[in-house]
């Protein structure tokens, strides 16, 4: 299978947005649901039962071995997350076993990403009414990464429908020992999107901006910077 070309990658301030609810330690989400000590450690027991980033730590995933995961560093809980909770479907260049670490190289282009997922999932539905807060993870960069954005051969791998292509691509890179990909935005023009597949190279992950978007009865939010979570 012919291969994308690779880039040097020197990228900081790359750009991930999660629901600010992952942003907190995983576990205090569930401190409000105790009514006592002793309840909240039988909550936690269920928990970290299933809870998949946990089990990749202890490296009882099939997917990605405790040796590829990062510790001890800051941030290290969220880096591992993306890796331990991809979707069942998969995304555009991961499948239902291995997550990889998305980000993008513009704020403006982090946004158009989300709001378009979310907004698929409330068409799903047929119901645009909810508010939800993102906060930006910003993450630097220093490695080779194969490139699509002068890839011609590799078009139907943005396609904006589909992730078939793209999935056997990343399938084939991941086992050839591949660090990521580097690719145009398919949600916003101009935008270049990063999907790298290796924890270890997720450095100085801090946060950033934190972003309020809301949904009121049509698929276009109203989109708003809001006090940056701490």
């Amino acid at each position: 299978m012919r291969l994308p070309p690779v880039t040097a990658l020197r990228r900081i301030d790359t750009v991930r947005l999660i629901p600010s609810r992952f942003a907190d330690q995983e576990d205090s989400v569930l401190a409000p649901l105790a009514e006592d000590d002793a309840h909240l450690r039988e909550l936690f027991e269920l928990d970290n039962a299933t809870n998949a980033r946990l089990l990749g730590e202890q490296g009882r995933l099939a997917g990605i071995g405790i040796d590829e995961l990062v510790f001890g560093v800051p941030n290290f809980r969220m880096i591992n997350a993306a890796f331990c909770y991809p979707r069942p479907e998969g995304s555009r260049f991961n499948d239902g076993e291995r997550g990889a670490w998305y980000c993008a190289f513009e704020e403006d282009t982090a946004l158009a990403e989300i709001v378009f997922h979310k907004t698929v999932e409330y068409q799903e539905i047929d119901r645009f009414d909810d508010s939800v807060r993102y906060q930006a993870l910003l993450a630097d960069f220093s490695a080779g990464f194969h490139d699509l954005r002068e890839a011609p051969a590799f078009a139907d791998c943005l396609d904006a429908r589909s992730y078939v292509a793209s999935q056997r691509l990343a399938l084939e890179l991941l086992g050839g020992g591949s660090l990521g990909v580097i690719y145009p935005s398919v949600r916003r023009a101009g935008g270049t999107n990063l999907a790298c597949f290796r924890p270890a190279l997720v450095n100085n992950v801090r946060r950033g901006s934190a972003w309020q978007l809301t949904w009121a009865g049509g698929p276009t939010p109203r989109v708003e910077q809001v006090a940056r979570d701490v």
